[in-house]
């Protein structure tokens, strides 16, 4: 969807909310901050008779919303919210590349899929600037590119997809297993599969959480662009996705200065190379944020390193420090879970509760990496293809 408009403010919370979820719909938008744009603030009142509220989203042709919710903002992108039926076979929670490829192989084995995804079909991948490590892509491919790749399959498989619908919470119902959703709704299915993924890490430190959005940021192809031609940009970071994102930022900034606290980067050799060798980059190591300052927007950074205290002022920063599992939902179901959240499986997947199963990011001693997921996903769909077989008799062909 093409000519979409935000107008908001820095210091909104709700904008913030609404500029997030675009982002991860992957849904192109434009940004108006109206403190700082006399035109973009006399278009709200325009549009609001006199009114300010913000966030105000604009849409192609002229129709828009007013401090829509989520769920609003997905009916009007034309997201799916609501499940066909109240029974599945099969339901998947999480629409990364573990769920889609388990999807992808339960359609073509005939067994009823339903996926549901809180957030964006495509997970962690779809938000990636660039994926180069995925075999049959000897150049590379863009994250978004190959989530659309994923979806465009299930969807060819008539598989039905929710977006932007979350699950709530998970219980056994008899010999089936039953999902509440974010809407209050439930559905039940004869086995169900967790593939929710894991989250950005945060740093915990003071001015990060009043700043999200408003100067500090987790996604790079979500929020890079708007800081074209700044001077100095921000990575906290030395792993793969961190260096990543910094390469992807230096096409926007004259200056990405890399913060690791340990004492080397720990991406791969490749991309230390380029922007170790590079002088865009600037990469200080042993050394750790202690501070984001800023009123309505980021205005300094603290830094602790080896030559002591250091104040920075990049126009952002991006933060990449970990990933924590998206097991939440699951705390008061019974389902065992490790000390770090992440759940644990049998050799075949299958979780604590009979007919759970688990693949991807989300279980403990998976590998977080792209194509480790997919192989998650399609060996967990093998083992649920068995158990509907054995305690449910579905039919399914290979």
């Amino acid at each position: 969807m093409a000519g979409i408009t935000v107008y908001g403010a820095p210091w909104c919370p709700d904008c913030r909310r609404a500029k997030k979820f675009l982002g991860e719909q992957r849904v192109a938008f434009d940004w108006v901050d109206i403190d700082d744009d006399v035109k973009g603030l006399a278009m709200v009142e325009r549009l609001q008779d006199g009114g300010r509220t913000i966030p105000t989203v604009v849409f192609d042709g002229g129709d828009h919303l007013v401090n829509p919710g989520n769920d609003e903002l997905a009916r009007r992108l034309g997201l799916t919210l609501d499940a066909k039926r109240g029974c599945y076979d099969l339901a998947i929670i999480g629409g990364g590349p573990a769920g889609l490829a388990a999807a992808i192989y339960a359609a073509r084995e005939g067994i009823d899929t339903v996926v549901v995804e809180r957030s964006a079909l495509g997970g962690q991948a779809g938000i990636t600037e660039r994926i180069d490590n995925y075999p049959g892509f000897p150049t590379g491919v863009g994250g978004g590119e190959l989530a659309d790749r994923f979806i465009e399959q299930a969807r060819r498989y008539e598989v039905e997809l929710l977006s932007a619908v979350g699950v709530q919470s998970i219980a056994a119902d008899g010999d089936d297993v039953s999902l509440r959703l974010g809407s209050g709704k439930e559905i039940s299915a004869h086995s169900a599969l967790v593939a929710t993924g894991s989250t950005y890490r945060r740093l915990g430190v003071p001015g990060e959480e009043d700043l999200i959005g408003a100067g500090v940021h987790f996604c790079a192809t979500c929020d890079g662009p708007f800081y074209r031609g700044a001077d100095e940009l921000l990575v906290v970071g030395g792993g793969n996705s961190a260096v990543q994102e910094a390469v992807f930022l230096g096409q926007f900034a004259k200056r990405v200065r890399i913060v690791e606290r340990g004492p080397r980067l720990s991406a791969s050799p490749l991309l230390q190379d380029k922007v170790l060798n590079d002088p865009r980059f600037v990469v200080q190591t042993d050394t750790t944020v202690t501070g984001l300052v800023g009123k309505n927007r980021l205005g300094s950074v603290q830094l602790h390193g080896p030559g002591g205290d250091e104040v920075v002022t990049p126009a952002a920063a991006f933060i990449f420090v970990g990933l924590d599992p998206n097991s939440g939902f699951l705390q008061a179901s019974g389902v065992a879970i490790d000390a770090e959240g992440f759940i644990t499986a049998s050799p075949t997947f299958e979780t604590s509760m009979p007919g759970v199963f688990v693949a991807g990011d989300v279980r403990a001693g998976s590998t977080k990496q792209l194509g480790a997921a997919v192989g998650d996903g399609i060996a967990a769909l093998i083992s649920i293809r068995a158990y509907l077989q054995a305690h449910h008799q579905v039919a399914v062909h290979a």
